[in-house]
């Protein structure tokens, strides 16, 4: 158990108030003179004893300040593992329980639900939901999943957890199918007398995209056209500093790849994000506003970047300007967690509400003892 307020048991200090109470209810006897008594010789009254009358009624009210401070310091109790196991259902596997224990099942769902409630829908991130769930118990507490065979809503990383943790793979209905792969966006080529050749190439990859029997459409011009929407991925295949209007459309949102002798702007940073099978860096992107800029490092030609000729440059070109997410979905057998993640923050329980039930019996008590018939006048 913990503090959270320590300086609240400064109020403990209000424990002098029932004994200041106590000590002075002693001054209520007064001294009387009788005639027949004042020519007596006046005797050496005997030292009088500090006596506490009334001890139980004492002893409750200084309980009672005692657990109001405590309150007032906001104790909580930290690391109360619950020995219980933690027991998860990802929707759309079969778990029937064990009508032996009462172990209470969740989805594994945003909130985990309990398993009485309908079972979620949709596509759920359940890797992102296990790391969730073991940040979320108690250390100490042991986890069970019960996963259907085909695992959806997989991420790229396996998922490290703090704890190990139960994998039962059951039978169950198989996920619906992922959502087909969006298309890479339309793109436009502006291009001038010295790039013409890379246009080629741009065109092969545009037509290697499109379905069959469907014609690549690619809005292709020189660099005196009309820049095309924000939502088309421009290839600006000339060399020089770039316009004013072309960062102004990538300010807005768009997404430019501009050809290696273009010049890179001296106040924008850039990282690379495209190698060649050696390592070699083939571009680099910077951000401008809410789009961004791609700066080829080699000319659209053969002998600059023989990836070209390859087989999967357009891959890799779609790739670059559209990146297509990783696939979701896995066979849950080779998918259950590991160890050695980080542990989780250990989670207090809070003993106040405890603590105030306590302070209104002790309150009630001292009450009923306090008003009393055969109890003496109180001070």
């Amino acid at each position: 158990m913990t503090l959270l307020f320590p300086l609240g048991l400064a109020a403990l200090a209000g424990v002098l108030v029932p004994l200041a109470i106590h000590i002075a209810r002693r001054s209520e006897q007064k001294l009387t003179d009788f005639a027949a008594l004042r020519w007596l010789r006046e005797r050496p009254r005997p030292r009088s004893r500090l006596r506490f009358d009334e001890r139980l009624l004492l002893a409750l009210r200084l309980i009672l300040l005692v657990v109001a401070a405590l309150w007032l310091a906001q104790p909580v109790l930290i690391g109360a593992a619950d020995s219980q196991p933690y027991v998860a259902v990802i929707p759309g596997a079969s778990y029937h329980g064990n009508t032996n224990d009462q172990v209470e099942a969740h989805w594994l769902a945003p909130g985990f639900p309990s398993l009485d409630t309908p079972r979620p829908s949709g596509s759920l991130p359940t890797a992102s939901l296990l790391r969730e769930l073991d940040a979320t118990l108690p250390p100490g507490t042991q986890i069970a999943i019960v996963a259907p065979p085909i695992l959806d809503g997989a991420d790229a990383e396996r998922p490290r957890l703090s704890r190990p943790v139960r994998w039962h793979i059951t039978g169950g209905a198989r996920p619906a199918p992922s959502a087909p792969v969006a298309p890479p966006p339309p793109i436009a080529v502006r291009a001038d007398a010295a790039h013409r050749s890379s246009v080629l190439y741009l065109r092969a990859a545009g037509a290697a995209w499109a379905a069959p029997g469907d014609p690549a459409q690619i809005d292709i011009a020189s660099p005196s056209a009309p820049l095309p929407p924000t939502s088309v991925t421009l290839f600006w295949m000339a060399g020089g500093s770039l316009p004013d209007a072309l960062r102004s459309w990538v300010a807005r949102g768009g997404h430019a790849v501009i050809a290696s002798d273009a010049l890179w702007p001296d106040d924008l940073t850039a990282f690379p994000v495209w190698f060649d099978p050696q390592g070699g860096i083939l571009a680099r992107k910077g951000k401008i506003g809410s789009g961004q800029l791609v700066h080829l490092s080699r000319s659209l030609s053969p002998s600059q970047m023989p990836l070209l000729l390859e087989s999967d440059f357009p891959d890799r070109l779609r790739d670059l300007i559209a990146p297509a997410p990783p696939p979701t979905r896995v066979q849950t057998s080779d998918y259950a967690p590991l160890t050695g993640g980080p542990s989780p923050l250990p989670r207090p329980d809070d003993l106040r509400p405890w603590l105030a039930v306590l302070i209104a019996a002790l309150l009630c008590a001292e009450r009923w003892i306090a008003t009393r018939r055969s109890r003496a006048p109180a001070p």
